[in-house]
């Protein structure tokens, strides 16, 4: 491949990423992350080493697990039990399939049925599920702060190599 063709991919795989953040369906972070270590290879890794594209993807990581973390950590702060944050984590991969509606009511509802099998009110449950959708705000929240903070990085490094 040409060096304009690797940087047409490389530009791509970072946008689709970025609109990957708040779109339900794609891998954000981790597709801008591809994109960054195509950019790298260009130039044989000069510009962007091997300590730049660890920090990277440890960043990357980083935004996988509080992809997944959030809502659970948004249904604990509540009160909710064991069986309610397996179902928001549940929820969450379940509403994958079904698009944006998906992501937004499928932690909320895996939730509210677990608490709702362990106590039975509705009160409680409702609570659990409010809280998971702030889980769910505050990891999207978190998640763009890390994209940022990677662009950043990737952008200093590369010029200032």
């Amino acid at each position: 491949m040409t060096n304009a063709a690797l940087w047409t991919l490389a530009l791509l795989l970072m946008l689709v990423g970025a609109l990957g953040i708040v779109l339900p369906a794609l891998p954000g972070i981790p597709l801008m992350f591809a994109g960054m270590v195509v950019a790298a290879a260009i130039d044989d890794f000069q510009r962007i080493g091997w300590v730049t594209l660890c920090i990277l993807g440890f960043l990357t990581l980083l935004s996988v697990i509080v992809e997944f973390a959030a809502s659970a950590l948004g249904a604990r702060h509540v009160g909710a039990s064991k069986r309610a944050i397996t179902g928001a984590l549940l929820g969450t991969v379940v509403g994958l399939f079904f698009g944006i509606p998906g992501l937004i009511f499928g932690p909320f509802v895996g939730a509210l049925i677990a608490e709702l099998t362990v106590h039975g009110r509705l009160d409680q449950a409702g609570r659990v599920g409010v809280a998971t959708w702030i889980g769910l705000i505050f990891g999207t929240l978190a998640k763009i702060a890390i994209a940022f903070t990677m662009l950043g990085i990737f952008v200093l490094a590369y010029f200032i190599a």
